[in-house]
């Protein structure tokens, strides 16, 4: 029987707490913790949470959904942003209109079986260096994919491309190098020297002619851009979680030093991230204006910015070396900055930045 909703909730928090939490920063050092902590998540079905219990999925509402973001992205970033890759993915299949591709995929993405991610994030630049052609056998794809998270965790990842009509183009292809009898390739570079969640083996792209013979589905020009609009908030949740993570540190740091000021600044903090969460939460349920939206997204980064700069100054020089927690709390930070950004979203974290600036020197 397919467990969803709250359960899968209840289950995916024990397991954080039990087994991801105790080895959080072995997640983020390595890369074999890694992909044993995503696979456990297949096992125990939350891998495929938004995906209709149909194809084996969690059938999670959006508001449980960003519940379960705001738990995973506590306890380990890596794993967070890894398993994010794959969700979106099983997201795009089942948003698709290829039904065959769907039966394939999604049972086995739910347990693990399938471990796909996505490689989409070039959509957002004006003119996308990545281009597809109608053929006789299908579409041949040509250009580059800046981004693909995942590099030996995925066997294959999901291709955004633009036809000539400006229409956008899904389609699934192999994340290694691959070579077919009618010249198409694909190159993969080595994995980024990233400074936060370097374990997930991000790595970009060349692809050269590659041909798909069936595509997940064919999306109007400017579907991505609508999408990423429409989802402003969806990244705040990991930037919200992020900063509860660096509170956790300010607590341990708490019981042992027992300075007021450590708690004083804990109860501020905290209160801010709940204001900041309940706010975003309630969103999900009714519209509210994009400009809203924008600021609580930069609010949420901003909260994880100052959450886990204070975890570093509570945690004094320890916090220095690379395995502290909080060390890697403040290099998730800097990712959840810029994770998922548009433009809209870049003005808005600096506005936020740069208007608290100004207040703090006003005010002295």
């Amino acid at each position: 029987m397919t467990v969803v909703g709250n359960s899968l909730l209840d289950i995916a928090e024990n397991y954080f707490l039990q087994e991801v939490k105790p080895q959080a920063e072995l997640i983020d050092q390595e890369v074999s913790y890694l992909a044993a902590a995503l696979q456990r998540m297949g096992e125990l079905n939350l891998l495929a949470l938004r995906i209709s219990p149909e194809y084996g999925g969690g059938g999670l509402t959006k508001l449980e959904y960003h519940q379960f973001q705001l738990m995973i992205s506590r306890y380990s970033g890596a794993l967070a942003f890894l398993q994010t890759q794959h969700q979106s993915a099983a997201s795009l299949l089942a948003a698709g209109t290829n039904q065959k591709l769907q039966q394939t995929y999604l049972p086995a993405m739910a347990t693990g079986k399938k471990l796909v991610g996505v490689g989409i994030s070039q959509l957002r630049r004006p003119n996308p260096n990545i281009r597809a052609e109608l053929t006789q056998a299908g579409y041949e794809i040509t250009g580059e994919v800046p981004w693909i998270a995942g590099w030996q965790f995925f066997s294959e990842f999901i291709v955004a491309a633009i036809l000539a009509d400006g229409r956008e183009i899904y389609a699934i292809a192999p994340l290694t190098n691959a070579e077919q009898t009618e010249g198409g390739k694909i190159t993969i570079s080595p994995p980024m020297q990233l400074a936060a969640m370097k374990t997930t083996n991000t790595v970009s792209a060349k692809l050269q002619r590659w041909r798909v013979a069936e595509v997940i589905a064919i999306k109007p020009a400017g579907t991505f851009t609508k999408r990423s609009k429409a989802n402003i908030l969806h990244h705040g949740f990991f930037a919200l979680g992020c900063a509860q993570a660096a509170l956790d540190i300010i607590t341990t740091v708490y019981q042992t030093k027992q300075f007021a000021f450590l708690l004083t600044a804990h109860q501020q903090l905290n209160k801010q991230l709940m204001n900041c969460r309940n706010q975003m939460l309630e969103a999900t349920r009714k519209n509210i204006p994009l400009e809203k939206q924008l600021n609580l997204r930069a609010t949420a980064i901003n909260l994880a910015g100052r959450c886990s700069q204070a975890a570093v100054s509570a945690s004094s020089g320890a916090a220095n070396f690379l395995t502290h927690p909080a060390q890697r709390v403040y290099r998730e930070a800097l990712m959840y900055t810029v994770s998922g950004q548009t433009l809209e979203v870049m003005a808005a974290t600096l506005k936020i930045l740069a208007s608290d600036s100004e207040k703090r020197f006003r005010d002295e």
